[in-house]
């Protein structure tokens, strides 16, 4: 069974990382907000499609060079996560970094805007009864593109091309539902869209309405904040 307590630094220096390489990570993380923060373009990663096929091919080699490693083989046989977190597809919130778990302790689903979808249930509703997780968090965060573009499609009729509308239309009642109220609007319709989200995880699926009332589940929001790198639960 995967050890909850085998420490992140543990895993990052048997797989040839290092701790240098989470202090790196923090470090870039700590740029790229002031970069936001100052309204700054940040550089692309890969500047052609070759370049970035090519970084993730040497990043796999890095990774199944040092990952030759006791708790990593573990996984081979089957995964067993304690909590399922349903986030955004932003690149900025990489879930299993934010709250410092490793490979095997998370459930992870994403969808640009972090909301309920019957793709996304249907693998929660996996994680729920097979995988028997004990915790689903609706997981947003401050700055949000799907969000704000809700905003704007409520507040002007802006609309998006071809299906990302079809993501605006899904956050557009969190954004209704926020308008005139006090406050920055793009803020309160995150926090609104998760609350709403929390909601409809449980009222959509027999599966996760059982396990809430046989008390082996929770459900749960929050709002991680891109600048102070905190998670703020609702």
């Amino acid at each position: 069974m995967f050890n909850a307590e085998y420490s992140r630094s543990v895993f990052l220096r048997r797989g040839g990382l290092g701790l240098s390489s989470a202090a790196f990570a923090v470090t870039t993380l700590a740029a790229t907000s002031r970069a936001i923060a100052d309204g700054r373009e940040l550089p692309m990663a890969a500047t052609t499609p070759a370049d970035a096929l090519a970084r993730l091919k040497a990043g796999n080699a890095r990774f199944a060079k040092g990952a030759l490693d006791a708790r990593v083989a573990e996984l081979v046989s089957g995964q067993n996560p304690f909590a399922i977190v349903l986030g955004c597809s932003d690149s900025r919130v990489p879930v299993e970094t934010v709250f410092d778990q490793e490979p095997g302790q998370l459930f992870v689903v994403r969808v640009a805007g972090n909301f309920v979808n019957n793709d996304g249930l249907g693998s929660i509703e996996y994680a729920v009864a097979v995988l028997k997780s004990k915790l689903i968090l609706v997981l947003g965060h401050s700055g949000c593109g799907a969000v704000t573009a809700a905003v704007a499609f409520v507040r002007d009729g802006t609309t998006q091309p071809s299906h990302i509308q079809d993501l605006v239309n899904s956050l557009a009642p969190a954004a209704q539902a926020t308008r005139g109220v006090q406050g920055d609007w793009v803020t309160n319709a995150i926090a609104e869209n998760v609350r709403q989200n929390v909601q409809a995880v449980a009222s959509r699926s027999t599966i996760v309405a059982g396990a809430l009332k046989a008390g082996a589940l929770e459900v749960a929001g929050g709002v991680y904040d891109l600048r102070s790198g905190s998670v703020s639960f609702l």
